[in-house]
């Protein structure tokens, strides 16, 4: 078939029927695109010249943008504080009248949280029960889920599964539960500033030693005693209470409560953070030895008061224990840290434990000797026992007057009497019934009868070193002075 002529009028753009642009239109566009890149160009040679180090940008930061943005690191969490910390203390009903007052010597009420696990509901005669104690709980019954498998000591188990009751209390923004019985002195201010060094993120245990050997052996060197206090981060807390009764059944053998959180600890591969100040007390008699020695770093907490003469003697131990708290409610950071001065002149060392006592001996003797305690107390175990006998070294005490103290005990404190310092007064005891130091020169010091203390209303903070002290003050009158200062650096005291 012929095909059919088409007539094509002579204006028609076959550019346009196809969509191609027009050649002016590309020749504006080349325009537009040139005059732009000398415009970017002119305006990066602007800003390099400005700022040269963005010369040094790389390709591939300007290739991917995303790169340049800096993510800002999450802000540190504020330090802990004790709305941080939630007690959980354990006790019985039988004890508590005659064990209340250790606790409330320290308690805060509306401030410090936690409770006290009881054996049974308190009666009548205990209710209603005051605002000024822990709130109670009543521990449950563990005898059909643990101690029919194991046949442990019912006390123990309760004990140890106080952690689990505390943290089903389910108090908000916990990041340590501190664990203690009811006859457990604790101070919250240093409490708080020994959990400041560490991360309660992550798995933390934290306890003391017994001061005498053998409770360390029976049981474990690598255990926090419970009764002066162990802490438990919060993620810690959270993983052993899921696990708490299993691993508590997995220890049949086991007698002591502490000793079962330390196995499950090592269970899930956390290990004891051991501390100085936390004190056990496993000891018998007159402790003021120890106390009047203690080590550089603040004191946590003391226990077994009932298994131990009054820390003041003449005070009962109820009397003793708040006579202590008045010093503690002024200044917990510099409680008991032992100091070491002298009168050179008389030959004379004074020790003193501030808040406590301050012993004068009439020799030049170093920090490296007075620093042990003298042996005053009786160690937990006495029978069939050889030395040594406790943890740290001691000094036998003596009838020797060159090395018996004068021992003075803290009668009084001022807070801001003058010029912004704090005033400890210390009373002599009693006499110590033995002539002078004849090898120092014969400068007795049996006319003292008192010691005043100036201390600065400055808290002790973090690793600082102990204070050092001058005598300011002695003379044939029966009062000394002493003046605490900082230590200068690299100080001897000797």
């Amino acid at each position: 078939m012929p095909s059919k002529s088409i007539n094509i009028p002579s204006n028609f753009n076959t550019q346009s029927v196809l969509g191609f642009p027009s050649p002016s239109f590309l020749l504006n566009l080349c325009k537009i695109l040139v005059v732009a890149g000398l415009l970017l160009s002119s305006f990066s040679f602007f800003i390099i010249n400005i700022n040269p180090s963005c010369s040094h940008v790389s390709t591939n930061s300007l290739s991917n943008p995303l790169q340049n943005i800096v993510v800002a690191p999450p802000a540190p969490d504020p330090p802990t504080d004790i709305g941080d910390l939630v007690f959980g203390l354990v006790g019985s009903v039988n004890a508590w009248p005659t064990r209340r007052h250790y606790i409330e010597s320290w308690w805060v009420t509306n401030l410090t949280r936690g409770y006290m696990f009881l054996d049974v509901p308190p009666p009548e005669k205990l209710l209603p029960w005051p605002s000024t104690s822990p709130p109670y709980r009543v521990s449950e019954d563990n005898s059909e889920t643990i101690l029919k498998f194991t046949k442990q000591n019912d006390t123990m188990v309760r004990i140890a599964r106080s952690l689990l009751e505390t943290f089903k209390q389910g108090d908000k923004g916990v990041r340590w539960f501190v664990m203690g019985d009811d006859d457990s002195i604790f101070f919250l201010e240093n409490w708080i500033e020994l959990l400041r060094k560490y991360d309660h993120n992550k798995y933390v245990y934290i306890g003391g030693h017994s001061e005498s050997v053998l409770p360390n052996f029976i049981h474990s060197f690598e255990m926090g005693f419970g009764g002066a206090g162990v802490a438990f981060s919060y993620p810690l807390a959270q993983a052993l209470v899921p696990r708490l009764d299993e691993c508590i059944k997995r220890y049949p053998q086991l007698y002591a409560a502490d000793q079962m959180w330390q196995s499950c600890c090592a269970d899930i591969g956390v290990f004891l953070s051991p501390q100085r100040g936390i004190h056990q007390i496993d000891l018998h008699g007159d402790i003021s030895g120890l106390l009047s020695a203690h080590p550089p770093v603040p004191i946590i907490s003391l226990h077994h008061p009932e298994k131990v003469n009054p820390y003041f003697p003449k005070l009962d131990r109820k009397d003793s224990v708040n006579h202590l708290m008045k010093a503690a409610k002024v200044d917990q950071s510099r409680l008991l840290q032992q100091s070491v001065c002298y009168n050179r002149e008389n030959s004379w060392s004074f020790s003193v434990a501030w808040g406590y006592s301050v012993h004068i001996y009439e020799a030049m003797y170093p920090m490296s000797i007075l620093q042990k305690p003298l042996e005053t107390f009786k160690p937990w175990v006495i029978k069939n026992v050889v030395p040594p006998f406790f943890i740290f070294n001691t000094r036998w005490p003596v009838r020797d007057p060159c090395l018996a103290p004068h021992v003075f005990y803290m009668e009084s404190i001022e807070d801001g009497a003058e010029d912004d310092l704090i005033v400890t007064t210390y009373k002599r005891e009693g006499p110590r019934g033995l002539h002078a130091c004849l090898a120092n020169g014969n400068h007795s010091a049996d006319y003292v009868s008192n010691i005043r203390v100036y201390s600065s209303s400055t808290k002790l903070k973090g690793e600082s070193r102990r204070d050092c002290c001058d005598v300011v003050s002695l003379d044939e009158s029966n009062l000394v002075e002493i003046k605490y200062r900082e230590c200068l650096k690299d100080e001897v005291v000797a």
